[in-house]
């Protein structure tokens, strides 16, 4: 560690409230693109066009019903448009699979419903390359759930949707508080073993459970060589903090694309994608959630022995609080920093594999969805402490879904970055840094 990082990683208060807000802007900017959507000029004319596509017109009273929000979701992918004055609406999808269509009801006009037993219902192609779905309403009410029931639905969504997230932040967390590198490419990272899972189950047919731990193995890889061959090299040639960033953001890119090129830019499924749920009362919770829940918590324990009690984990701690003095007590830094790639590399990889099943599918960019959100977890938390990235992807998880309540799902990671700035204004340490770090 060269005495550059360390005068670097000092930063003021006052900054990190900027990067905080600046982080917001990002992620609202990024994520919302359709927040403020209006009907295309022709139906279909706001998507990618593709071979394959759902179209109609809904009507009531025999018109054309306008501005009602139509989606679609299925083998991981999801669109949604809105119809135009005369109620038509068109749909592209990526290929000829059975779907999911759902009507927004809360667009339709005070006091009707789409007729039938729910707004949703499953299309599927014929012979040809589309399908004509027309929906017709009528006169009514939908009974929905209670508004505690889906406060309910969402806390246990955004529990498992935090604890998977948390995986990947506190790796990144621990690199950051050993380096003081911001690693743009956590995100492929987390692609990454997402990919090493499909191609280990999916493609190469092993034994599913055989293939899940070899995927995880392969994070742990990839953390290695990136750290044997990229940031150790430079570290010794005493690049700085802000050097070391700007090559963590052409990395990012470069195995985005290498990932793209590869698979293309289709989403796959892992192996028992999308099980029928269980019911607990209103909630409903796959098998796959209960395991994924269930592995997340033994792992941030697991991670929690590790910092406190073992000798490496102890060594870890303090080369984040003072790498000159821990070198100078005789622990080997390189040695320990590699140890952190390499844990890091797992918890990613870990991550990816849940997200994978949480938001079904395999993506060439999927991590790239994920990097603003451990970046605002680890910031809320408090730079370079795991502890704090735990705690504040938690939030972020719970803040995103339960948000849904009141604010368009379009918008919902921006509910947690208003959290993110209103604590960053009070604690601009963030919630478990220490101001001592901030100089």
């Amino acid at each position: 560690m060269s005495p550059t990082t360390s005068h670097v990683r000092r930063v003021q208060p006052w900054l990190v409230a900027v990067l905080g807000a600046l982080l917001a802007a990002a992620i609202v900017f990024l994520s919302a693109p359709g927040a403020f959507a209006a009907a295309p000029d022709t139906p279909g004319g706001d998507q990618e066009a593709t071979d394959f596509y759902f179209g109609g017109v809904i009507t009531f009273e025999e018109k054309g019903v306008p501005d009602v929000t139509v989606s679609v979701s299925g083998g991981g992918f999801e669109a949604e448009t809105i119809t135009d004055a005369e109620g038509r609406w068109r749909l592209y999808v990526p290929e000829k699979e059975t779907y999911t269509l759902t009507v927004d009801e809360s667009t339709l006009p005070d006091g009707v419903i789409v007729d039938g037993e729910s707004a949703s219902q499953e299309v599927e192609f014929g012979l040809t390359g589309s399908k004509i779905v027309n929906l017709f309403l009528g006169e009514g009410e939908r009974v929905t759930q209670s508004f505690f029931d889906q406060l309910m639905v969402r806390l246990v969504n955004g529990l498992n949707f935090g604890l998977l997230l948390a995986l990947a932040a506190m790796g990144a967390s621990l690199i950051y508080g050993t380096t003081g590198l911001s690693n743009f490419a956590h995100g492929e990272m987390v692609t990454w073993g997402a990919l090493m899972a499909l191609v280990l189950t999916s493609f190469w047919s092993l034994p599913f459970w055989i293939g899940i731990i070899l995927a995880v193995v392969m994070g742990g890889v990839l953390g290695l060589v990136l750290d044997a061959g990229l940031w150790r090299p430079l570290r010794r040639r005493g690049l700085g903090v802000v050097q070391l960033m700007i090559v963590s953001i052409g990395l990012s890119l470069a195995l985005r694309y290498t990932f793209q090129y590869f698979i293309g830019g289709r989403t796959y499924q892992l192996p028992g994608a999308s099980p029928a749920p269980i019911q607990f009362g209103p909630i409903s919770l796959s098998y796959i959630d209960l395991i994924s829940m269930g592995v997340s918590i033994v792992v941030i324990l697991f991670v929690a022995y590790f910092l406190l009690g073992t000798r490496i984990g102890k060594a870890t701690r303090a080369i984040s609080d003072n790498p000159q003095l821990a070198s100078a007590s005789g622990i080997n830094v390189d040695r320990v920093i590699r140890i952190v790639w390499v844990l890091a590399g797992v918890l990613a990889a870990l991550s990816g594999i849940l997200w994978a099943y949480f938001r079904p599918g395999v993506k060439w960019d999927m991590g790239t969805q994920m990097l603003l959100l451990i970046f605002a977890a680890i910031t809320l938390g408090g730079l370079g402490t795991a502890f704090g990235a735990l705690l504040g992807a938690l939030i972020v998880g719970i803040v995103v879904e339960v948000s849904t309540l009141w604010i368009p799902s379009d918008l919902k990671y921006a509910g947690a970055l208003v959290v993110l700035i209103l604590i960053l204004l009070v604690r601009p340490q963030g919630l478990l840094g220490r101001k001592e770090r901030l100089g």
